[in-house]
């Protein structure tokens, strides 16, 4: 039998967060998480706490990753709202809402992406400075899975660091990271990035890694089983972005849709991360029972688990940078960010005392961000 501090460390869960991509969606998730964490702070008395410090490993896709690299380095989540409030808008110039705007944009797109380029890098900058992915690993003791798509070789590339991932990304900065992670073709550039481990080399192109793990609920399982130890249960968190109630009713004439019909391929992205959502949450829900039930314990949450109101549809496309179509969705999170509060209160819910769990967990930070040495500590949690 091993010791109490022994039986205390296997007790203790590892945790996952995953987080969903969306575009301007992002908005939806950081309010979601800020409103969440500030209540319980002020519950426990605290400033603030420092969400990213109560996971293991962290996954995002898209701006999934811009929001789960924030938690990664401590940043507050209002520090993220408002990323997306100032520069929303000029990473994304232009909306295209409709055929007419698709076939404008397939003229004038070139200008309109290089511009949104340049905004989201120098957003990211900001709060992400020059941290790489070693500095959150040795220094904050957390774990970063971020898909891509490598445009090479075509295939599916997820920027890694865990005890288990070796060394090929250790020096790749954050911002390199996100703009690989959310170069969603149409709507931006692809991301051309130095690699750190041949300087002075040709770039590396990526495109958005919401084109294969939109939802990377699956990277996070996987990793989790590869990195925790056999008897040591695993929770995963997992959060979307105010999915749209999706659907199309067709007839046999409407299902003969051209390029124009598709807004020249731009009505694809969301139709491929409703699916993946669906998809992807579903395997990994199947696959962590079947894992239970041959002894190994795996639990995951995934919120919002409601429907979203009708009343949102005008307000979800991928690119909405209006200042109504963020105060939609802030005001959303928010709902159900207290929603999910109620669940924890609630003695019945099996999913809100788990989130109860991790929040009560939590260390405390200064509400303007938590304070760590970026040089190597050597600080690994897993």
């Amino acid at each position: 039998m091993g010791s109490p501090t022994e039986k205390q460390i296997y007790e203790q869960p590892y945790r996952v967060l995953s987080l969903d991509g969306g575009g301007m969606r992002g908005i939806y998730t950081g309010a979601f998480l800020s409103r969440l964490t500030d209540q319980f702070a002020r519950i426990r008395g605290e400033s603030a706490l420092d969400l990213g410090r109560g996971f293991d490993l962290i996954t995002g896709t898209s701006t999934g990753a811009i929001v789960g690299c924030a938690l990664a380095v401590g940043r507050p989540m209002s520090e993220i709202v408002a990323l997306y409030r100032e520069h929303g808008p000029k990473i994304f110039p232009h909306r295209i809402a409709g055929k007419a705007s698709a076939a404008f944009r397939a003229i004038q797109g070139s200008r309109y992406v290089r511009q949104g380029d340049k905004a989201l890098r120098s957003a990211l900058e900001a709060v992400l400075g020059q941290t790489t992915m070693l500095d959150v690993f040795n220094g904050r003791g957390i774990s970063l899975s971020i898909p891509a798509v490598l445009m090479s070789e075509h295939r599916a590339w997820v920027f890694k660091k865990t005890p288990r991932s070796g060394v090929r990304d250790d020096h790749y900065p954050l911002v390199d990271v996100c703009m690989a992670t959310t170069a969603a073709p149409i709507f931006r550039s692809l991301a051309a990035i130095n690699d750190p481990n041949a300087p002075g080399g040709p770039q590396q192109v990526f495109a958005d890694g919401g084109l294969w793990a939109n939802n990377p609920i699956m990277v996070g399982l996987v990793d989790a089983l590869t990195i925790a130890d056999a008897d040591r249960p695993i929770e995963i968190f997992s959060l979307g972005t105010c999915p749209r109630p999706e659907g199309d009713h067709l007839d046999a004439e409407t299902a003969h849709r051209s390029m124009l019909d598709w807004s020249l391929g731009a009505d694809v992205a969301p139709l491929a991360i409703s699916a993946q959502e669906f998809a992807f949450d579903h395997m990994a829900r199947l696959l962590a029972n079947a894992i239970s039930n041959c002894g190994r314990s795996i639990r995951r949450v995934r919120f919002p688990n409601k429907p979203v109101p009708a009343s949102m549809m005008p307000y979800l496309a991928l690119d909405d940078t209006r200042p109504e179509a963020m105060d939609r969705l802030v005001h959303q999170a928010h709902t159900d960010a207290d929603l999910t509060k109620s669940a924890c209160d609630d003695r019945c819910s099996p999913d809100g005392a788990m989130i109860l769990r991790l929040m009560n967990d939590l260390p405390a930070m200064p509400a303007n961000g938590a304070v760590w040495n970026r040089a190597p500590t050597n600080v690994v949690k897993g």
